[in-house]
């Protein structure tokens, strides 16, 4: 596998400001709450890089980097709900590696290009299914048969290993896409969906993490800021859910995605 370069757009220059920092700081924070609730925060984050002057691929490996530790800390809030289901658990999370590998690879095979050019495409969709979560949820848990043995059937595995790749190579919109997947295919309670769906979306980041930290361009700086911000929202996004206006979330959400997929097409 080749080293990526920063693709596309100028390589912004090293170091940052305190404000840039204390942006990144911030943007990190409110996309760890929002991922523990919603699951879009890359929706934020990655329009941030991108305003700070990183090339679209850069942004994208430093911002999978920067979220995963907030996703494992949202789960870790959520531990109690996850407890005597292990071994499906390790299945499901198998399924999800498999398919961020081959995401990631992706990603970094393909030109830096391809990825300018159907990104602004991936996250119109992830607004779309941000748009649409209400409907879904509530879609999905008056369809839900809580008789359903639980398990881990063969097309809820193929169906996260392809939440998987998608997150490998992007994954705005990835936590509204496995909710869905998991709440239709699992008779859990909505809580333990909820938490399932935060390790997995760590599982899905911290797989392709590894391979952009051993092969392609990070920026570790940036990266960190992020994951310091990411654990505190993900710590306290379970917390203070209850609190906030999940439509004004996604408002902002929807706000700040329609920024970047301007920035990209006037780049």
């Amino acid at each position: 596998m080749r080293r990526r370069g920063p693709g596309r757009g100028h390589a912004r220059r090293a170091g940052l400001t305190l404000l840039e920092a204390l942006v990144l700081l911030a943007a990190g924070a409110v996309a760890g709450t929002i991922n523990g609730v919603i699951g879009s925060g890359t929706l934020l984050t990655f329009p941030v890089l991108l305003a700070l002057g990183y090339p679209p691929v850069v942004a994208n490996t430093t911002n999978t980097v920067g979220l995963t530790p907030g996703a494992f800390s949202a789960a870790a809030s959520q531990r109690a709900d996850l407890r005597g289901h292990g071994r499906r658990t390790a299945q499901l999370a198998a399924a999800a590696t498999a398919g961020a590998v081959a995401g990631a690879v992706l990603l970094l095979q393909l030109p830096a290009g391809v990825f300018d050019a159907v990104v602004p495409a991936l996250i119109a969709l992830a607004l779309v299914l941000v748009v649409l979560q209400p409907r879904l949820s509530a879609a999905i848990t008056a369809r839900r048969d809580p008789a359903r043995a639980p398990g881990s059937g063969p097309g809820l595995l193929a169906a996260l290993a392809g939440t998987g790749a998608y997150g490998g190579y992007f994954g705005a919109g990835q936590g509204i896409v496995l909710f869905a997947a998991l709440a239709t295919a699992l008779p859990d309670d909505l809580p333990r969906v909820n938490a399932t769906r935060n390790l997995l979306a760590g599982v899905n980041n911290g797989v392709a993490s590894l391979v952009f930290l051993a092969v392609a361009d990070v920026r570790l700086v940036a990266a960190l800021l992020l994951a310091v911000g990411s654990v505190v929202g993900g710590l306290l996004g379970a917390r203070i859910a209850r609190r906030l206006s999940r439509s004004a979330l996604r408002a902002v959400v929807v706000v700040v995605g329609l920024t970047a997929i301007a920035q990209l097409l006037l780049r």
